[in-house]
C-alpha cells in the first residue's frame, strides 16, 4: 500500500530552500536540524520526515540542543502574538494566579540551575503537570535532563511536523 502525500508535504518538498528552512525553523529553532531535513527532501511520506527528523535530533550537539531551545518560550508564558506557542501551552490558560506564579519562580530556579528554559511538550498537558514535571526534573544532573529535553523536543517537533504538513493553505481547499 502506497500512501500519496498530504497536500502540505506536497508543498513542503516543492517549496523553494529559504521558504523550506523558514518553515522548518518555526518547527525546531536548531539550524543543523534544519539543514538535515532540508537535505533528504523531498519525503514520499510524512512517516519519512519524520523519520529523518528523529535521526536528526539525535545527532545535535549540546550547542545545536541549546539553539532549539532558545526558540521556545517559558512555560506559562507564551510568545505573545504567537499562535503556536498559545495553543501549546493552553493548558495554562485556565492556571489560578497562584499556579502561574509558582510556576515562574520554578521556571527561574530550573533556568538558574540548567542554563536554559525547561523545555516540555506542553501540548495536552494541564498546569498543574507542567509544575509538577519541572519540580521533578530540577534534581536531574546536566547530562540527564539534556536527554529528557531532546526527547522533549522530538515530540515538539513531530506534533509541529504533522501540523506543517497536514495543513492546507486556503487555496488548496478549493481544489
Amino acid at each position: 500500500m502506497t500512501s500519496t502525500p498530504t497536500p502540505g508535504l506536497t508543498r513542503f518538498n516543492t517549496s523553494q530552500d529559504s521558504a523550506a528552512l523558514a518553515a522548518l525553523h518555526e518547527v525546531c529553532a536548531s539550524s543543523a536540524w534544519g539543514s538535515k531535513l532540508l537535505a533528504q527532501r523531498p519525503y514520499a511520506t510524512a512517516e519519512e520526515l519524520f523519520t529523518v527528523s528523529d535521526a536528526a535530533l539525535a545527532e545535535l550537539t549540546v550547542r545545536d540542543l541549546e539553539e532549539a531551545m532558545a526558540g521556545h518560550p517559558p512555560i506559562g508564558r507564551p510568545k505573545p502574538g504567537d499562535p503556536t506557542s498559545a495553543r501549546e501551552q493552553r493548558g495554562m490558560a485556565g492556571a489560578s494566579e497562584a499556579l502561574k506564579a509558582e510556576l515562574l519562580e520554578l521556571n527561574l530556579a530550573y533556568q538558574e540551575k540548567f542554563g536554559h528554559v525547561f523545555l516540555i511538550c506542553a501540548t495536552g498537558a494541564t498546569g498543574e503537570q507542567m509544575r509538577d514535571a519541572v519540580k521533578t526534573r530540577i534534581g536531574n544532573t546536566a547530562e540527564e535532563e539534556r536527554e529528557i529535553v531532546r526527547t522533549e523536543l522530538g515530540k515538539i517537533n513531530r506534533i509541529r511536523l504533522t501540523r506543517l504538513v497536514e495543513t492546507e493553505e486556503e487555496g488548496d481547499k478549493d481544489r
